[in-house]
């Protein structure tokens, strides 16, 4: 997909999974700054990756995707990453591309295979300054429904360190055993998701 063909997504009210608060931006909508939700473009990965630096290197140590990598993927499959623009703000975002295996392996890192029914979501990041605000679950929420209006998609997997197997458990992943891709000393749970519950949602995609 050429990023000329790229659009915003419309504001919509969305249903959250149970036990989800709502952020104080989807109580009081009407009174804040308009948000806007759409994929990204090469041209964003510069920001993108000041948010992954910051996020992911005061934790681990070690970034997901370097910048080369980033605009590599956001040049192949932009449709597979989403971002939220707080005023003009890039303020979180996911990256994502397409895998045609069952289960993840290291290539599956740095490949995008447009044949495959897999997202692999590399990465999911909030900037510092809105952390602690249900801004990462919204726009998980946001991308899973953004997933769902593309037919090819028919489940997301991902990697995540123990601790934060219950949080991608409340949007519908289940974790199928350890990764077989470590880093460095990390290791990892690989969680799946199937997109099913999600296709009623497509009117709200990109």
């Amino acid at each position: 997909m050429s990023t000329q063909s790229i659009h915003c997504l419309p504001p919509v009210a969305l249903r959250l999974p149970p036990g989800m608060p709502e952020t104080p931006g989807c109580q009081r909508r009407h009174t804040l700054p308009a948000s806007e939700f759409r994929c990204l473009t090469p041209q964003d990965a510069a920001g993108v990756f000041e948010i992954e630096r910051e996020a992911f290197i005061s934790v681990s140590g070690v970034c997901p995707l370097h910048l080369d990598e980033l605009q590599r993927f956001l040049t192949l499959c932009p449709e597979l990453s989403l971002g939220w623009f707080h005023e003009g703000r890039l303020v979180a975002f996911i990256i994502g591309s397409l895998w045609d295996e069952d289960r993840l392996t290291p290539e599956s890192l740095l490949l995008h295979r447009p044949g495959g029914h897999t997202a692999h979501l590399h990465v999911l990041a909030v900037h510092r300054t809105f952390r602690q605000q249900g801004r990462g679950s919204l726009l998980l929420w946001r991308y899973l429904c953004h997933l769902g209006g593309q037919p090819a998609v028919r489940r997301a997997v991902l990697m995540c360190e123990d601790a934060l197997v219950p949080f991608y458990e409340r949007f519908g992943f289940r974790p199928v055993g350890p990764c077989a891709v470590t880093v460095g000393p990390l290791a990892f749970m690989e969680l799946q998701c199937s997109l099913q519950g999600h296709a009623s949602l497509r009117r709200y995609s990109c």
